[in-house]
């Protein structure tokens, strides 16, 4: 499906492809602009705006404003300087608000598509069997690397170890990244080289996993794997200005306008400026950068039209499949962990005070509530020497496991709830093994967050998760599996109802980043970011919200993508 294009100088009922009676069109008004416009126009238009939640078309200037709206039975003549303004018709589909992924990398997106990518792996055997391919054709000196691969629903109920990995590639070294990123596999001949042996020490903040006699199993969890990446060689520019490129193309195709763009390095930041230059990241980036990227986001260095330098990123735990996560008390299937503390109290305080200072934005991983609770006590203790939390606009990333006292507190602490809907229908499979069923009350709770009073930004997390729109849109309103399960412990009451996650999406986003005066929402004076889709997510049955298909991604009036 791809929009018509056309100059009419009538915009009325018949041109929007509306049935009615003659006698209740109302008289045609000419509206008549000094500067060259287009008219957009769907099937069906969801503003987000609650004092007018839907129209028929809207009307955008050549700077990507929103000059006038038109709703439901309502027609005008438009004319510019050049005559007949351009209509730009998505003929049955549905426009929305440009859909924001509130947390996403980039950079990863743009690597999966260049690199061995083992989602959707279905067992150690299936694991293995690539393994095996890639391995009888690579040159002495490779290292084969992947990404994506996750155990949960795998038959084998484990992870991947060296020995596993060892039957594919004895002699090669073989490094495999789990979705989450937050832990590898490696085999022997990888851990060779890299001189793991059974006296390496646990860095701080991370983990080896271990067999019975001391050993190194191949499992490096968070901070411990860099022992082993440490023999990648670090992408050079070239590389990483094509993965940016790449991975910007592909969300743009997904129907994506923005994302906001986690753990960047500093190195990326002129990297990207240069490629937005050249026309070549379509899509608007609220970048988050690693802490050696702080000076960037206190000098807001390198920004565009497009993107955005102010905020900087730092880690509390790890994630909950690989027990990094940091738990109040310890997990359930693994009695002698509770997790990880990836940043110290006194780390915590000391970056807290710079940011407040400096007025850079913190985007904060917490996924354990033991994490969680220690930014959201340390949001109670700042609050009355900043004016208020909610001035900063800071962001806990995941907010992933909550005690159910914490899910008031987080309300009130000022603190944005930035959470991936899709988290929760995967993490879920294997969420009551690692907490068990009294924790789950708390766990993933986008309604209870929402009802306490919270704001909550969606994402996706990808490349941990597909970075889809649709399924997170899905995930957020049905809180089932991908084929429609909702299994013991998944507390369907955390569900959320269509105008909340078109909310998550699109307005939410937009405020996290400091833009809810251009973006969010389709109203007059905005920037016209637009999504559409060839269905209307907020009516078709659940289930075929997974069938839709994105039609067009629009920016600043722009059409960076459209479907064949």
């Amino acid at each position: 499906m791809r929009p018509s294009h056309h100059h009419i100088a009538t915009l009325s009922l018949l041109a929007l492809g509306l049935a009615a009676c003659s006698d209740s069109i109302p008289a045609p008004d000419e509206v008549t602009f000094d500067e060259n416009v287009r008219v957009f126009t769907a099937k069906t238009i969801y503003t987000g705006n609650p004092d007018e939640p839907q129209i028929s078309a809207l009307i955008v200037n050549d700077q990507g404003r929103i000059l006038a709206t038109f709703r439901f039975g309502s027609h005008a003549y438009a004319t510019t300087p050049d005559g007949p303004a351009e209509i730009i018709n998505f003929e049955g589909a549905t426009l929305f608000p440009g859909f924001v992924d509130g947390h996403a990398h980039l950079l990863g997106i743009g690597q999966r598509e260049m690199t061995l990518d083992l989602t959707g792996t279905a067992s150690i055997d299936d694991l293995t069997t690539h393994i095996e391919a890639v391995a009888f054709d690579a040159p002495a000196d490779q290292i084969i690397y992947g990404r994506g691969w996750i155990e949960t629903g795998w038959p084998d109920a484990r992870m991947p170890t060296a020995a596993d990995l060892d039957k594919a590639a004895p002699n090669t070294p073989v490094i495999l990244i789990r979705a989450d990123g937050h832990a590898l596999v490696a085999n022997t001949a990888a851990m060779t080289a890299a001189g793991i042996s059974a006296d390496t020490p646990n860095p701080a903040g991370g983990k080896i996993e271990r067999d019975a006699s001391g050993a190194a199993t191949g499992i490096f969890i968070d901070k411990a794997m860099a022992l082993v990446t440490s023999l990648i060689a670090a992408p050079t520019e070239a590389d990483i200005a094509t993965a940016l490129e790449t991975g910007a193309q592909v969300y743009a195709s997904r129907g994506w306008t923005g994302l906001h763009n986690m753990s960047v390095s500093a190195m990326e930041a002129p990297i990207m400026e240069a490629l937005d230059t050249a026309g070549k990241l379509p899509i608007r980036l609220h970048n988050a950068y690693d802490t050696d990227g702080f000076d960037i986001a206190a000098t807001r260095a390198h920004e565009t039209d497009t993107i955005q330098n102010r905020a900087v990123k730092i880690y509390m735990d790890g994630a909950l499949g690989s027990r990094g996560a940091q738990l109040l008390a310890p997990y359930s299937d693994q009695p002698d962990t509770s997790g990880l503390s990836l940043t110290s109290q006194g780390d915590l305080s000391d970056t807290v005070s710079r940011a407040a200072t400096d007025n850079v934005q913190l985007a904060m991983h917490a996924i354990g509530d033991q994490a969680n609770r220690r930014l959201i006590e340390m949001a109670e203790r700042m609050s009355p020497t900043v004016g208020g939390m909610s001035n900063l606009r800071w962001r806990i990333e995941h907010t992933q496991i909550l005690d159910m006292s914490d899910i008031s507190r987080m309300a009130n602490s000022g603190l944005i709830a930035s959470m991936q809907p899709s988290h929760a229908i995967g993490d879920l499979h294997f969420a009551p093994d690692r907490l068990g069923q009294d924790r789950l009350a708390g766990a993933y709770a986008w309604q209870g967050l929402l009802d306490a009073g919270a704001l909550i930004v969606g994402g996706s997390d990808a490349p941990v998760e597909v970075g889809s729109p649709l399924i997170e849109f899905y995930a957020a309103t049905a809180r089932k599996s991908l084929d429609g399960i909702s299994g013991e412990g998944w507390h369907p009451e955390h569900a959320v109802s269509r105008a909340q996650a078109l909310a998550m999406f699109t307005s939410a986003p937009a405020f996290a980043s400091f833009q809810e005066d251009d973006l969010g929402t389709i109203e007059v004076g905005k920037l016209a970011d637009l999504t559409a889709f060839n269905a209307d997510l907020m009516t078709i049955p659940e289930a075929d919200i997974l069938k839709a298909e994105p039609v067009a991604t629009v920016v600043a009036g722009q059409i960076i993508w459209q479907a064949d």
